[in-house]
């Protein structure tokens, strides 16, 4: 028996952006915000340093302008992280040339490339390359470019103090310095930070893909579970009116073993009619043909008692749902619980607990059996088509609809091995993706 399904990227807003958004982006624009904000304070510190203790005459007022709009720029970008669930290219773009042109301002009013600070240019290039995509990141690259090449022919010279006017490539070093190790230090800490949102959007976009191949699969499927049902239903027709010419027969009629066996014969192929029916159900969408309006309460012990008729197990339900709960009961969803239950008890020497309990917005429902538990490589092979234990051909696909039939409502599937034994598979489901709603369906 096929249970465990590694966990995917913890990635749900990748996993959801609208259209033309960037996967990460949210948080890259954050990692921005938090970049912005050090420049302000920066920015502060070295004009107050220059004016107050290196005593260097600075045009206080754009200098101080650029901090300012900084800030704001900061305050109206987290307003929009709060309610935007990520960014587009060119807004990621936009943002990091606003920083470009910022530092620009500040060179030209302090020197233009004679002032050290100028090789910070580079970290807004190398922030660029790992942000947007090669087409953007040379618009960054040729902005740093353009602004260097103009602040090298035009800018506002320095007021140097006497101690540094004889020898400013003294003060240039120095300065120099001071770039390099805060260069190092944003690099390492901010564009290793973006290195890891990147990869983690391209986890999350790879495990979008195994998603899609999978539903497709599960599209190929249900269109050989179509042709198979088809061709199935005539022989199985025709089976069903022999067996009740059968049973109307004067010789079999009067002998009861053979009265009995055509009986058996005739619940078995009702069985084979029902398990193709599931199979179409459980391959297609998950809201099935013909939902029925139940309870949460009697959809769950409806399960449990047809498990109990249909395999003489011994199935112990836990109820622990609390208030009962309208729902639709979807065959669909019927057939995958179902086909848990059937693998725990083909597993299990002893009884099957089959627990039902909910939150406010989750049923949870545990099936435990007392079987040997599962082998790590069928832990991390669960849900997957065609891993099996049970060594047949086609083994495994059973599950492989469970999870994706869970996965498709919302939910998800979990499992452990027990301390004391056996294992334990977790559907949790969102009881929005059950509920029944009068007004809609009035």
């Amino acid at each position: 028996m096929t249970r465990k399904r590694p966990s995917l990227p913890a990635l749900p807003v990748a996993a959801s952006l609208p259209p033309g958004y960037v996967p990460a982006s949210a948080r890259n624009m954050v990692l921005l915000v938090q970049l912005r904000w050090l420049a302000v304070f920066g920015q502060l510190i070295t004009i107050v340093f220059a004016d107050a203790v290196l005593d260097v005459r600075l045009p206080l007022v754009p200098l101080i302008a650029v901090p300012v709009l900084l800030v704001l720029v900061n305050f109206a970008t987290i307003g929009l992280i709060r309610s935007r669930e990520g960014f587009a290219d060119r807004e990621m773009l936009g943002a990091v040339l606003l920083d470009v042109a910022a530092l620009g301002w500040q060179l030209y009013f302090s020197g233009g490339s004679t002032n050290p600070f100028t090789f910070l240019f580079l970290l807004q290039i190398a922030i660029g390359v790992i942000l947007l995509p090669t087409s953007r990141s040379w618009i960054v690259a040729l902005a740093a470019v353009v602004a260097v090449t103009v602040l090298t022919f035009l800018y506002k010279p320095l007021d140097l103090p006497p101690a540094y006017a004889p020898d400013p490539f003294r003060l240039y070093l120095l300065g120099s310095l001071v770039c390099f190790a805060l260069n190092a230090w944003l690099l390492v800490h901010f564009v290793i930070r973006m290195g890891h949102n990147r990869r983690q959007a391209e986890a999350a976009v790879a495990a979008l893909s195994q998603q899609a191949a999978e539903e497709r699969h599960i599209v190929r499927m249900g269109l050989l579970a179509s042709g198979a049902a088809h061709e199935l239903g005539t022989p199985m027709s025709s089976m069903s009116v022999i067996l009740g010419d059968w049973a109307h027969h004067p010789a079999i009629a009067a002998d009861p073993d053979l009265r009995a066996d055509v009986v058996e014969m005739e619940t078995e192929l009702r069985r084979c009619k029902s398990i193709v029916s599931g199979i179409l159900m459980s391959a297609g969408e998950v809201r099935g043909e013909n939902p029925s309006i139940t309870t949460l309460r009697g959809f769950v012990q409806d399960i449990a008692a047809d498990w109990r008729e249909r395999s003489g197990g011994e199935i112990r339900l836990t109820d622990e749902l609390g208030e009962d709960v309208s729902i639709v009961a979807d065959p669909a969803l019927r057939q995958v619980i179902g086909n848990v239950i059937d693998n725990a008890l083909e597993v299990s020497p002893g009884p099957v607990d089959f627990e039902a309990r909910r939150t406010r917005r989750r049923l949870f429902l545990d099936v435990r059996d007392h079987g040997p538990g599962f082998a790590p490589e069928m832990l991390e092979s669960f849900g997957k088509p065609y891993s099996s234990t049970k060594g047949r051909a086609g083994g495994g696909l059973g599950l492989f609809l469970v999870v994706n039939v869970v996965r498709k409502l919302g939910g998800t599937v979990d499992v452990a091995n027990l301390p004391d034994g056996g294992a334990r598979v977790r559907l949790a489901i969102p009881l929005a993706s059950l509920a029944y709603d009068k007004g809609a369906r009035g």
